[in-house]
C-alpha cells in the first residue's frame, strides 16, 4: 500500500463501513464525525482504491436492494443498422483553377531560413509541391516590416492605402473655469 495522510484507525473505519453497504457520502459523514476530520468524498473514494476496496468491482451485493420503479419502464425500441442518415445536404465540390500570385520585379536572394540575417526580407519563396525547400527573399526589410519594400506593398490590397495618411488636425485650448 502506498503511504497516505489516513491513520490506521480512519483506514479501519473506513473498511468497516463500506462492509456494511454504505455509500461513499454516508462512510464520509460517519468517519468525519467520529474523528473530527475533513475528509471528502473523493479523498475516500481514493482511499478505498488504493486499500482494493472500491471502483467498479465493488461488491454490488452490499448495497441495499431497490425495488424496480414500473413507472419508468419504457418499451425496448429495435436499433435502427445501416449508415447514419444526414439531415444536411453534402455540398458539391467544384474543381478550382489556381489562382495566379502577383509577382514583383525583383529577383529573390533564396536564403533559407537559418541564412536569414535580422534585417532580411521574409517574403517565402516556394514549398508549394510536397517536399519542395521554403526559401525566402533576403533583401534588406522595410523599417516596421518583415518585408522589403515590393513585397510589403505585394501582400497589402491595392485599393486600401497601405498606410494612413496624416491630416491636419487643428486643436484649440479651452479655458477651464
Amino acid at each position: 500500500m502506498e503511504p497516505t495522510n489516513w491513520a490506521a484507525e480512519h483506514s479501519a473505519a473506513l473498511r468497516e463501513h463500506l462492509g456494511r453497504g454504505l455509500t461513499f457520502s454516508e462512510v464520509v459523514k460517519a468517519i468525519n464525525s467520529k474523528f473530527k476530520t475533513a475528509y471528502s468524498r473523493n479523498a475516500a473514494i481514493g482511499r478505498a482504491r488504493r486499500m482494493g476496496l472500491g471502483g467498479p468491482d465493488r461488491p454490488k451485493a452490499l448495497l441495499p436492494a431497490q425495488p424496480p420503479r414500473l413507472d419508468r419502464l419504457v418499451e425496448i425500441r429495435a436499433a435502427k443498422t445501416g449508415a447514419p442518415e444526414f439531415h444536411w445536404p453534402q455540398p458539391a465540390f467544384e474543381a478550382v483553377k489556381p489562382v495566379k500570385l502577383r509577382c514583383v520585379e525583383i529577383e529573390p536572394h533564396h536564403l533559407s531560413l537559418i541564412e536569414l540575417e535580422y534585417d532580411d526580407c521574409r517574403y517565402p519563396y516556394g514549398g508549394d509541391e510536397e517536399g519542395e525547400a521554403i526559401t525566402f527573399c533576403g533583401h534588406p526589410k522595410r523599417p516596421g516590416s518583415s518585408y522589403c519594400t515590393p513585397h510589403f506593398h505585394l501582400s497589402r490590397n491595392p485599393e486600401v492605402p497601405s498606410e494612413r495618411t496624416a491630416s491636419a488636425v487643428s486643436l484649440r485650448v479651452v479655458e477651464a473655469a
